[in-house]
Order: structure tokens, then C-alpha cells, then sequence
């Protein structure tokens, strides 16, 4: 059930976008709500999770959320974070994707952000900070989307399956064990998984690793233990996916 959520930047009187900042401790929650403007969720330290149309999105500092106005949406961290979203009017957003998605958030939009919430600017006002909005909004719309995210499974049997990975992302298990593990063929299984995930059953294995990687590395375990707990049979395999992934090291990463 969607909750009405008021921000202070709704309906501002003269600003088109606005800046805010927040501390979570871990463990806090924000409960299924939508909001008329857009949002674009950026956390420049730790991570979130946010649920969007059956979809879980992570947010790590390299890149961000989009959430169009009117999109419902939760959220939480497991770890403390640091939370820098820019709040988009409707007609900005009209610029931007019509769907959630996760943007890569380039080093020049970082230290706008940045450079807002250490002067605790929420709406520009001066001509620099009017100027620095608008090249913020730029980079938002160029910004290359990123694919790090995790539809859900709407089936019995393929949730069966996906729960028991997120159990244990470090199982090995093939397609075919998968299937008969829930009674079905391996190519009953790959169609279930093509049409209800929009993606191979791998594919979504690996993508559940990458996240559970961010996870990890936040909590300052080594590369080779991430490895090992993810499935992974030396170190640089590990290191090779998170790169396809993410197009950087878990080193560079972290």
C-alpha cells in the first residue's frame, strides 16, 4: 500500500530541482511511497537497496537511482550511509528516463553533489550555483544506465530456485541441477526464467553476486574471501566478473 510522503522540496515556489542530505544508521527502512517529483537517489558513502516494480536495485557510490515521479518505491541499508538525492520538478524529469533505472554518476556530477551538501545548499540561488545545477542536470542526461539489478520471480518454482541463491550465492549449481531440484526441465526452467526475469538463470546469479560483492566490500572483507563465499574457484575469476559488471577493480571500487 502506497504511504503519502511530503519533502520539503514539493511545489517549491521557484526552483526546479533541489539538493538534500541525509545520515542513515543501518538498518533504517523507508517503507513503499511514491512522490510527485523525480528523484534521483545517489549515496556517496555506503549503500542502499531500493525495490522498484518488482525490481531490487543497489546503490553504491558509483552510481545512482532514477525514480520517475509517481513511481512506488522502498528502501533500506544495511549499513550506515550517507544519502545525496537531487529532487527533479516534472518537467525535468520529463527529460530523463520513463523508467527506474540505475545512471552512472560521472566525477564531475560527484562533486557537485558534494560541493552542495558541504555548503549545505539545497536550492541554488546564486548565478554559480544556478550554473553548477544545470550542469548537474546535464550530467544526469547523459548519464550511460547501468543493468545492476535484480528482477523478482513471480513463479512458485523459479522463486523456489532464486531464494535458495540468495541463501547462498556461492552455490555452483547448474541449470539443469536447478530444474530437477524443483521438478521441472531444464527448458521449462530457462523459458520461466526468460520471461519472468528477463534474463538467463546465470545471469541473474551474477548479478546477485556483484550486489552481494558491493555488499561485502563496504564491510571491508578481502577480495579473496568475497571470492571463495561467492562461488568463485581463485580470486581473479571473482575479479573478472566484477569488472564486466562494473567496468572497474573491486579495488578501484571500494
Amino acid at each position: 500500500m502506497r504511504s503519502p510522503v511530503q519533502f520539503p522540496w514539493l511545489n517549491h515556489p521557484f526552483s526546479e530541482i533541489y539538493f538534500s542530505t541525509d545520515d542513515f544508521v543501518a538498518g533504517t527502512k523507508a517503507y513503499s511511497h511514491a512522490h510527485p517529483w523525480g528523484q534521483f537517489n545517489y549515496v556517496s558513502e555506503g549503500f542502499m537497496y531500493f525495490k522498484i516494480a518488482g525490481k531490487m536495485f543497489v546503490v553504491p557510490p558509483s552510481y545512482g537511482i532514477w525514480i520517475p515521479p509517481e513511481v512506488e518505491h522502498s528502501a533500506h541499508n544495511a549499513t550506515a550511509a550517507t544519502f545525496r538525492p537531487i529532487h527533479l520538478s516534472t518537467r525535468l524529469s520529463e527529460q530523463l528516463p520513463v523508467s527506474a533505472c540505475a545512471l552512472h554518476v560521472t566525477p564531475i556530477l560527484r562533486s557537485i553533489i558534494d560541493d552542495f551538501a558541504s555548503r549545505r545548499v539545497s536550492v541554488p540561488v546564486t548565478v554559480q550555483d544556478l550554473r553548477l545545477a544545470d550542469v548537474a542536470f546535464d550530467q544526469l542526461k547523459g548519464a550511460t544506465t547501468q543493468d545492476n539489478f535484480l528482477p523478482f520471480a513471480t513463479s512458485k518454482e523459479l522463486k523456489i530456485v532464486l531464494d535458495r541463491m540468495q541463501e547462498n550465492p556461492g552455490d555452483n549449481r547448474s541449470l539443469t541441477e536447478w530444474a530437477a531440484y524443483i521438478n521441472l526441465t531444464a527448458r521449462t526452467l530457462e523459458r520461466r526464467c526468460l520471461s519472468e526475469l528477463g534474463m538467463t538463470l546465470i545471469e541473474w546469479r551474477q548479478r546477485l553476486r556483484f550486489l552481494r560483492a558491493v555488499e561485502a566490500l563496504s564491510a571491508n572483507k578481502t577480495i579473496q574471501k568475497i571470492a571463495f563465499d561467492l562461488g568463485y574457484s581463485t580470486p581473479s575469476a571473482f575479479v573478472a566478473m566484477f569488472r564486466r559488471m562494473s567496468g572497474t577493480t573491486p579495488k578501484q571500487y571500494h
